[in-house]
């Protein structure tokens, strides 16, 4: 069941940065590749700053945060 939770997230959270970002979300598949890679990188961040969420909301806080690096990184380098 967790990793159903996982993909959830992942995609609430590419959403959620395509809307900060960009002012839509990317479609079903990018969404949840994003809100993944921005967990990754979220999680990086937040441990760098010694910062540590836990549960749903943390976990979906610390993805979005994420994958809105994701999309400011490539658009630096676009």
């Amino acid at each position: 069941m967790g990793f159903i939770w996982y993909i959830i997230i992942g995609i609430v959270a590419g959403f959620l940065a395509g809307k900060v970002m960009r002012g839509g979300g990317f479609g079903l598949i990018i969404n949840l590749l994003l809100g993944i890679l921005g967990g990754v990188l979220g999680g990086w961040v937040f441990a760098l700053f010694g910062l540590s969420a836990s549960g749903l909301i943390g976990s979906l806080i610390t993805s979005t945060v994420g994958a809105i690096l994701v999309l400011w990184l490539s658009l630096i380098h676009i």
